[in-house]
């Protein structure tokens, strides 16, 4: 059997992970990896956390740390997470360490040698605000393809296009909300066009060899038939892998293509002495688990970069992507509290078996699929209770009962049993078929099929009755039986390990293989040994609360403290010329805020206004100024409007009614930007809700529609 080397996507950590994630790489590719241990396999789980790129300088510039600190502090909690979960990493690395980087030159080196790489000068967005480049992620604008006005710069949220930032209609800077200019730089390509053909005969060859799901196939081909282009392999960052290259020592590479090379970095570091034998070596077959949305990363651009290097690298077999899973009919958001992440998972009741069950059982294999709690324990206490805890527990209790523990060497001769065992064996190659091609909910499918087939052979032959009437029967039939649970603890070993440990060890079947999974005469000799209940009933009266506490809703409103204050001084910021540093007072105490008011407020025309700040933000160094508090302003396109009446009663908090306020202190900036607030008719509003001020609503006088930041 060719070994086997199992990858799954590296997760990015400037958050912590949710169901979808989970599902969507590190469970399916556990699950895989499980499955070929029990077959014998030489195996390698690789993964680890992806750690560059623009998305962890914003988290880090947020939460006033630098970017390593935001990196080891959520690769700790995702550890941890996946820990909880069961995942059988055989090594779990990081991208942001100095062995990846070394790797990752190294790669770039070999693609130098070989003219693989052109360096191309473009135009991209600049923020003077910024004084910077402006990373894809950072720019935002009009979807060219669906119309949606939030797209970001590489990919539209809406309708899941790749973008290049030229491409999107009234473009801004997400940050400082201005238009950016285009400015010229030199960038480094990866000549896609010119390893096409290269490609195209690898992918036709693997494509014979090995297995790709159906949304691989067609999103590659989709990307094959438009033709590829040169792709840019740098970036103007500093948070990344440095670039060995006179000239760009101011750019880092690309996090596309630093990121995937982390799979093969990892492996060194953990698997020095043998990392190139399953990276290079011919007996190996690469199998990669993944979202739909990292498809082309992994069919085309990583294989491509690794083509362009004129090595022996072993690329992807088996592609094995999925659709997305959303929560109850929506997306996951930290932010808004919606949703179930792996660290709320941590903090609930339930065994982790039962999440790994639901979560393979609604995997989104062929479309786009939900996490709903009713269904949760709907099939957990129908077909994991009732179906195969009910089978299990049925089984090896009347057996102990009734006979002696030790198991006794029967031959199955009568035609009720030869019936089922012929039954069986069909039904078992069809879960292995399923599980060899990765299709996990389909293999979990017919599992629960195995296991209502014996229930209901099970009530048919009615061994309580047999055992009274012809014991020797009764024994056959419940022995029988004895080895469809162990064929099924096995066949649930790599999806639920836990409690088909619990059951193998109760049948002394611990070091059972997946050849075991339909065998019936290696269990005579062992002993049944004494067996606990494996599952239990979820209460249903639990589940409107548990909904309530995870649906966000306008509860994510009740999290702000928006009171008002008063200006009490103004100057410019001394290092930045979109920045008014502002001293402000809410009746209690004084106040900073580093505010971007330059370019629409005269300095003399701010002091003693009475404002709205947001004051409950966790702090943050603003080139150099600490800003403990936001002026909140209405904004449409390039106009905008300071929140502001000298009416208002110094102190008083903006609410909404029948909203009780349960304010977070310290809320990180990347929270509060994800709570929408937005002008309507010249008032303030959150979720159709009037934001009130003693109980009046808020107006505006130059904003009659747009958003409140």
């Amino acid at each position: 059997m060719r070994k086997r080397l199992i990858t799954s996507a590296l997760p990015y950590v400037n958050n912590a992970p949710h169901l979808g994630n989970i599902i969507g790489c590190v469970l399916s590719a556990d699950v895989y990896a499980r499955f070929s241990r029990l077959q014998g396999a030489e195996t390698l789980y690789i993964c680890g956390t992806d750690g560059y790129g623009t998305a962890t300088e914003n988290k880090a510039r947020q939460a006033g740390k630098t970017p390593k600190e935001i990196c080891e502090e959520y690769h700790v909690i995702h550890e941890a997470v996946y820990k909880h979960f069961n995942i059988s990493f055989d090594a779990f690395g990081k991208t942001f360490e100095p062995g990846h980087s070394e790797v990752v030159q190294s790669i770039y080196k070999d693609l130098d040698e070989k003219g693989a790489l052109e360096e191309q000068v473009s135009s991209q967005y600049f923020c003077t605000s910024c004084d910077t480049f402006l990373a894809d992620r950072l720019i935002i604008g009009e979807c060219p393809k669906c119309g949606y006005e939030e797209a970001r710069g590489d990919q539209c949220d809406n309708c899941g296009t790749l973008l290049d930032p030229t491409e999107l209609k009234n473009t801004q800077c997400n940050e400082h909300k201005t238009l950016p200019e285009l400015r010229e730089t030199k960038h480094l390509y990866l000549k896609l066009d010119k390893l096409q053909p290269q490609l195209e005969e690898w992918q036709n060859r693997v494509g014979k060899e090995g297995h790709w799901t159906a949304n691989a196939i067609r999103e590659t081909a989709s990307w094959m038939k438009r033709g590829l282009a040169p792709r840019p392999i740098t970036r103007d960052l500093k948070w990344g892998v440095d670039v060995p290259r006179e000239g760009y020592e101011d750019k880092v590479f690309y996090v596309w293509f630093d990121a995937p090379i982390g799979y093969i970095s990892i492996t060194k570091k953990y698997f020095p002495d043998t990392w190139q034998d399953w990276w290079q070596g011919d007996d190996v077959d690469l199998y990669q688990f993944l979202g739909k949305d990292n498809i082309p990363f992994h069919s085309i651009i990583f294989p491509g970069a690794l083509l362009g290097t004129g090595k022996n690298w072993n690329k992807v077999h088996h592609l094995n992507s999925t659709e997305y899973l959303n929560y109850e009919n929506t997306k996951f958001s930290k932010s808004r509290n919606v949703g179930i992440f792996g660290t709320d998972v941590m903090e609930l009741e339930y065994p982790i078996d039962y999440w790994r069950f639901y979560l393979l059982s609604t995997r989104p294999e062929s479309k786009d699929t939900n996490f709903l709690w009713q269904d949760f324990f709907d099939k957990v206490n129908g077909e994991l209770n009732d179906n195969i805890g009910n089978l299990v527990n049925r089984v090896i209790l009347l057996y102990l009962k009734n006979f002696d523990a030790k198991i006794s060497d029967i031959k199955f001769e009568d035609p009720t049993h030869k019936e089922l065992i012929d039954g069986l064996g069909p039904a078992f190659e069809k879960i292995t078929a399923h599980m060899e091609l990765g299709e996990f909910r389909e293999a979990m499918k017919s599992i629960l099929a195995v296991g209502k087939t014996a229930n209901k052979f099970f009530q048919d032959q009615a061994p309580w009755a047999q055992v009274k009437e012809n014991s020797e029967l009764g024994q056959a039939t419940l022995t029988l039986l004895l080895y469809v649970v162990r064929g099924l603890a096995v066949a649930l070993q790599p999806f639920i390990p836990d409690s088909s440990l619990t059951i193998l060890k109760s049948l002394m079947s611990e070091d059972a293989n997946w050849g075991d999974i339909f065998n019936f005469d290696s269990l005579a000799g062992k002993e049944v040994t004494s067996y606990q209940q494996v599952f239990h009933k979820m209460d249903n009266s639990k589940l409107e609360g548990l909904k309530k506490r995870f649906s966000g809703n306008v509860n994510e409103f009740a999290k702000l403290d928006i009171a008002v204050a008063q200006i009490k001084e103004v100057e410019e910021h001394p290092s930045a010329d979109h920045l008014y540093v502002i001293k402000v007072n809410d009746g209690e105490k004084d106040l900073m805020s580093a505010s971007a008011l330059r370019k629409h407020y005269q300095l003399e025309d701010l002091k003693d206004k009475k404002v709205l700040i947001v004051r409950n933000l966790a702090a943050a160094d603003l080139r150099g100024v600490k800003s403990e508090a936001m002026l909140l302003t209405a904004e449409h396109r390039k106009k905008l409007e300071l929140l502001s009446n000298d009416e208002w009663k110094l102190g008083s908090v903006v609410s909404i009614d029948g909203v009780d306020q349960q304010i977070v202190k310290d809320m990180e900036f990347g929270e509060f930007s994800a709570i929408k607030m937005n002008v309507e008719e010249n008032t303030a509003k959150y979720d159709g809700d009037d934001l009130l001020l003693e109980g009046k609503p808020i107006k505006t006088r130059l904003v009659a529609k747009g958003k409140i930041k």
